[in-house]
């Protein structure tokens, strides 16, 4: 395979990627289809190296200003940024990418993470980016809300034991501590759709290589996080039953292509565990395919909320810890030709 770059498609405006619109599916499939004609696109499937880029959350909530968990890193507008350079990535590689596969955060009201479903000793809920620890647990500091136990039909002596449980289980694993979120990415709204320009590039893409683009939905257990594409954060309640599992599928899907390109918000969490996830499993499968993972550095954020938490420095350790086990770590502004292990492929 020889790997090229191609020029920006004419209809790509960089200075949307901060808002939200509707793409107009039938005018940018004609482009596609003309663009692929004009640059001699051939059909992913006879991709003789098959590429993968894994997108992670790249979600309204999460990338555009003024929606509720905007990811804006320390220079305050970092997921914009981020996707601008994302968006131009998958344009000038559209001949390399052999496929997309988004992943999509996925919340309803009632979930752990989230204001109402907790309150105080006082029935008071707790203001978001509130950390919930194992010793809060123990002395009655917080509990899981009546409305929440009923609506979620358990008890109250199931939801005490299961609170103590969860956030102990997230302590032990040393996991960041339960986290109350803003709400965010609730399923149906503007939030939890995909960036506007970032979706319009996965379906010229679609088009223009004739691939199935495929999208993952998580996060919707209302009794546990779920940061990791490929895991929630806690798998099973205080009796042992299960919450969530492995996702298995998705990573021998992943580990199938010759190289896998990741990138998405937030760096410092569904990012950051998710690629610890994959680590950790392909490891115990064949740890040479870690080779095989290229992280776009310039492609992530971390969360960065002024005054209250900056997780940069746990993000910046966690890319080190990567890239240590074998994964490269990347700028979207490099050719890929030019990339450690994937050159000799071109």
């Amino acid at each position: 395979m020889r790997f090229r770059e191609l020029p920006i498609p004419p209809h790509y405006d960089e200075n949307l990627v901060g808002s939200v619109w509707r793409v107009r599916y039938e005018e940018r499939a004609r482009d596609a289809q003309e663009w692929a004609k004009k640059h001699e696109l051939y059909p992913s499937y006879s991709d003789d190296f098959r590429i993968c880029l894994f997108l992670i959350d790249v979600q309204n909530a999460f990338c555009i200003p003024g929606f509720e968990l905007f990811v804006g890193g320390r220079s305050g507008m970092g997921a914009v940024e981020d996707n601008k350079r994302l968006v131009s990535f998958i344009y000038r590689n559209l001949s390399n990418i052999s496929q997309i596969v988004a992943t999509l955060d996925t919340h309803q009201v009632y979930q752990i993470f989230h204001s109402v479903f907790l309150v105080d000793d006082q029935g008071r809920h707790p203001e978001p980016y509130t950390l919930i620890s194992a010793d809060d647990v123990r002395a009655g500091k917080w509990k899981i809300s009546q409305e929440a136990c009923k609506i979620l039909r358990i008890s109250r002596e199931y939801a005490d034991s299961f609170l103590l449980h969860y956030v102990e289980t997230l302590e032990r694993g040393g996991k960041h501590m339960l986290t109350v979120w803003p709400y965010h990415v609730l399923l149906g709204g503007v939030g939890h759709a995909l960036v506007s320009s970032v979706e319009e590039a996965i379906f010229f893409h679609s088009i223009a290589r004739s691939s199935q683009p495929l999208f993952r939905i998580k996060g919707n257990n209302p009794l546990t996080e779920h940061y990791s594409a490929l895991s929630p954060e806690v798998r099973t309640g205080p009796s042992g039953e299960e919450l969530g599992s492995l996702d298995v599928e998705l990573i021998n899907y992943l580990s199938s292509f010759d190289a896998i390109i990741i990138a998405g918000q937030a760096k410092s969490h569904c990012v950051a565990w998710t690629v610890e996830d994959l680590m950790k499993n392909l490891s115990d499968i064949d740890p040479s395919l870690l080779g095989k993972i290229y992280l776009l550095d310039d492609c992530a954020s971390p969360v960065v909320v002024p005054g209250v938490i900056d997780y940069t420095d746990f993000a910046d350790e966690a890319y080190r810890k990567f890239e240590k086990s074998g994964m490269h770590i990347v700028k979207s502004t490099q050719r890929i030709s030019e990339w450690p292990g994937i050159s000799r492929q071109g």
